[in-house]
């Protein structure tokens, strides 16, 4: 579990706090999420439910997220988002093969403990809505990978597109296992580098800079 993402009860010296530490409304938001859902459940909790506890407005749990399945995705979302930066650093005149490795594994190194809500997506009732939030993340990262690689290699014939479609299911088969590998999962930048080696070995060839 994500002990990170559950606000202390206790206050310093043994005290009792008067209320929730200074945090954003985002954190907060999300440490109320994670509280409902694992009290009662991903159905049973509504937004509203979520904005009380946090002690904001509906409507601001609605500027920071979308849908309420989009709290599922919440502590990975800021690693996907970096990725296209994270890519467009790699150095020219290697294969863009060797600058997805490199760039997914050192954001995916970012992610220091497992999130709670995803590990603990059966048990709170949300794998499907964990999945359908998923996807469009995935696409997301799948289209990165592809205007990354297309830009950096005269490759075409589809070798490009199959080399990232092939580095997204990685990203997605490797992250799936390492949920559920429990206390001993290690390193995901680990998992992932390992997951990706063989397909970059193979690819690299295919993918000359431009």
């Amino acid at each position: 579990m994500n002990a990170s993402r559950i606000p202390s009860t206790l206050g310093t010296g043994g005290a009792t706090p008067t209320g929730r530490p200074r945090r954003s409304s985002r954190e907060t938001l999300q440490d109320a999420a994670t509280e409902l859902f694992l009290e009662q459940g991903y159905e049973q909790t509504t937004v509203d439910d979520i904005a009380r506890r946090a002690g904001v407005a509906r409507a601001t749990f609605f500027n920071y997220f979308p849908a309420k399945g989009d709290l599922l995705w919440a502590d990975l979302d800021p690693v996907l988002e970096s990725l296209p930066s994270a890519l467009a650093a790699q150095p020219t005149g290697e294969s863009p093969a060797i600058g997805v490795r490199t760039a997914l594994v050192s954001l995916t190194g970012q992610v220091p403990v497992a999130p709670v809500l995803l590990v603990e997506r059966l048990t709170i009732g949300a794998a499907a809505e964990a999945a359908h939030a998923g996807l469009p993340r995935m696409h997301g990262v799948d289209v990165a990978l592809r205007r990354f690689t297309l830009s950096r290699t005269h490759a075409r014939d589809g070798i490009p597109e199959a080399f990232a479609a092939g580095a997204t299911g990685v990203l997605l088969a490797v992250g799936r296992r390492w949920l559920a590998a429990g206390s001993d999962r290690g390193s995901l930048g680990a998992a992932v580098d390992a997951g990706l080696a063989p397909l970059t070995d193979a690819f690299a060839p295919l993918l000359p800079p431009a």
